[in-house]
Formats: structure tokens, sequence, C-alpha cells
């Protein structure tokens, strides 16, 4: 592939490991002993890896991928599968609420049930759909960033970022707006769990919020079933009603999806809009520019994402012995995706580490690709598009109060509260 067009950032480039740490992290990196300052900066650690240990053992049966092209190939290959009811079976316990609602999500599925999910979410998706919720959308941010000049505190993520997702995603499901305000701790509990090595307190409130929202979703699915909507504006009405050959899902399948549906869009789409205005807060040339050609929001849009990928990490699991980077692995290994490395990997991307909101081609991985590509994405760019463009014209002066505080999470970037000054 060939490599993007030079950007002009002037960011320097993070600081490099002296020889005998890069010698370490290639040796004995793993997501459980990572090196310090690896969540705040996970870039040049993940760089060691690409260039000296691109296909890299972190437990007996388990990689960690770091190359564009690796992850690429893994995101097309039919063999690697997202199915995760043996490995999330020792990580939560079967039968527990999180191991009932990860192994039914459409992310961690395989066909039948993802082409099921897929096809119907696709189908109320469309773009006449996109094209329908954009003024709405547009009324809810300036709605939003009026309300940010009367905050003695404005934060980026609380009181903007995280105020988006919940209402667009709440509008296509069609859930009461007096009944929104639990969906955000319920998802950052939610997703939380699927944290490298989750920690008994976050897998205990991982399944409480299950099971909290599986009666809530219990419900409003009764709801809906008595007084459905219109199923080319109401996404859970087109779930209930929809068929694929001829089946429908069924209560289980229903339900888990809607939760991973409020839970997915909420979260990667809050990471895209905060981590996105932080970066361009951070590289003011960047800022500057945006606020003078408007018109690249949308390659601006493109390169936040590829520069702080909302998610770092992804997995499959091999179905039979395959090809991977180089190396040949058994059937059952596990593999990790680094996102983020292969958003930075030099062998696609000229000057990785740079901020270019002009860059083309930008061939990023933050949706994934092939079968499992996001299917929210284009509903995930118009939030940022929107949001980030506003964001621009209306705070010209716009800059950080004080430094903004990272949520702690590996597989999951973004902050957990950014102090603005509007100027």
């Amino acid at each position: 592939m060939t490599p993007s067009a030079p950007s002009p950032s002037a960011a320097p480039p993070a600081a490099p490991f002296t020889a005998e740490e890069a010698e370490a992290i290639a040796r004995g990196f793993t997501l459980a002993n990572a090196p310090p300052g690896f969540i705040d900066d996970p870039y040049p650690t993940f760089a060691v890896l690409r260039e000296r240990d691109p296909v890299h053992a972190i437990a007996a049966d388990q990689w960690l991928l770091t190359r564009h092209a690796d992850i690429e190939a893994m995101y097309r290959l039919a063999t690697a599968s997202s199915d995760k009811h043996r490995e999330f079976a020792p990580k939560f316990g079967l039968g527990t609420p999180l191991y009932e609602h990860h192994t039914t999500s459409i992310v961690f599925s395989d066909p039948p049930l993802h082409t099921r999910v897929r096809r119907l979410l696709m189908g109320a998706l469309n773009q006449r759909a996109i094209t329908r919720m954009e003024p709405g959308l547009v009324a809810l941010v300036d709605g939003l960033l009026d309300r940010l000049a009367d905050e003695p505190a404005p934060c980026l993520i609380e009181h903007f970022a995280a105020q988006i997702p919940v209402e667009v995603i709440g509008n296509l499901l069609d859930v009461p707006h007096d009944e929104r305000g639990p969906l955000r701790a319920w998802s950052l509990a939610i997703l939380s769990a699927l944290e490298p090595a989750p920690s008994a307190e976050l897998l205990a409130r991982g399944n409480a919020a299950v099971s909290e929202f599986s009666l809530y979703m219990t419900d409003l699915i009764a709801r809906r079933r008595a007084h459905p909507g219109d199923p080319e504006a109401d996404v859970l009405t087109r779930l209930i009603q929809g068929e694929v050959a001829g089946e429908k899902l069924g209560q289980t399948e229903l339900m888990q999806n809607c939760i991973f549906l409020l839970n997915a869009g909420h979260e990667t789409t809050t990471n895209l809009i905060g981590n996105g205005v932080h970066a361009l807060l951070t590289h003011r040339d960047q800022w500057d520019r945006l606020r003078a050609e408007p018109a690249l929001i949308n390659p601006a849009v493109e390169e936040l994402l590829r520069f702080e990928s909302p998610i770092q990490l992804n997995n499959r699991q091999l179905t039979v012995d395959s090809d991977v980077g180089g190396r040949r692995l058994p059937a059952g290994h596990y593999l990790t995706l680094a996102v983020g490395a292969a958003n930075r990997d030099p062998a696609v991307f000229a000057d990785p580490d740079r901020l270019d909101i002009a860059r083309k081609p930008n061939p990023h991985l933050a949706f994934g690709q092939g079968a499992h590509a996001c299917s929210g994405m284009n509903v995930a760019r118009l939030e940022g598009r929107i949001a980030i463009g506003a964001m621009a014209r209306r705070y010209p002066k716009l800059d950080l109060a004080a430094p903004a505080t990272r949520d702690r999470r590996m597989r999951f970037r973004g902050f957990r509260a950014a102090p603005l000054a509007l100027g």
C-alpha cells in the first residue's frame, strides 16, 4: 500500500526507548505488564513491537499483531472468528450476565446470527435514515454548544462529547428521553469488562449493569411490540418486525443486540469527538487550519479516527491453522489486533505520528474491515463531522483550561474529563 503524503503538523515525535528498553519490550511485553506510560501514549511501544516482533506472543496461545497489513488481512480472513464463547467462558463465567451479553451481540458473533442482525441494522442505517437524522443532530449540537457558555466549568466530555451519542442512539431506538439517564453508566460498566484483565470489581459492576439494562430493555421491547413505531425511523421496531431468510431475532438476541447498539454507539462516538477535539487543540496549527478551511471536515474526521483510534484493540480466534504475518499459527489460537498500532504504521502512513487533517489517502482501520466492519460507521462519521465542525465555528479560541484526564482503559481510548476555556 502506498504511504500517504507527508503531513505538515509540527508535533514532535514521541521520545524513543533506549536500546535496552526496546529489547525488553520486544522480548517480554504483555498487556498485563505494559511499561509505565503505556495507557497515556501506547504508540512508542507499538512502534517497537511493529519493528521488532510484529506477531508477538503475549501468552501461550495468544498473539498481538501490530502491522497494518497483518491486521487488515485478519479482518478479512473468513476463518478468523469473532465468536467469543470459548474465550469469555473463563473470563466472565458461564451463564453470567456479561457472558450472555457479549456472546450474543453482533460484534462477538459469527454467521448465522451475525448475518441476520447485520442485515437488519444495515437496512435501518441506510443513507436515507442518516440524511433524516442530520437536522436533529445539528439542533442537538447547537443546543449543547449554547449551554457550554453557561457552565461554570465546561467539560468537553461531560457537557458535549458524551451527550451526543446517547441522544442519537436513543432516538434511533426511540428510547423515551426521561428514561435515558442510566444509559451512560450502564455502557461504561459493560464495556469496561472487556479490558484484557478486568478486576473483580469491574466484573461485578458489569454484571449488575447487564442485569439492570436487560430488565429495562425487556420492558421497552414489550411496550414497542404493543405499540410499534415506524420501521423506517425506529430501529427497535425494525429489529422486532424484520426477517432475514424468513427468520426473526429471538427475544434474547433482540434484547442483547439493542443493549450492544446503545453501548457501542455511545462509547466509540464519545471517544471520537473527545479525542478529536483534544487532538486539534493540542495541534493548534490543525485547529486553525480547520477553522480556515471548514470544507476539510470530512478528511479531518478520518484523520482523527486514525490518529487516536477510539478502539485500540480488537480480537479474533483462528478456526484453522493459518499463516499470520509470516508465522504459521494453530487453530484455536487467539489474536489481539492492535488497531492503534496499525493506524500509525509507517509502511502505510507517511509521518504517522503527525496529525494532518488533509491526509489522503487514509486507509485507517478504526472501523475494521470486511464482514465485521462497523455497522454504524456512517452514523459515527456524521456525529463527528457535525460536532467537531460546529465546535470549531462556535468557539474559535477554544483551548484546554487544564490537562485532560485520560481514561485508564487499554481497549477503549478516550478521556474521562477535559476542562475547556471557551475563549
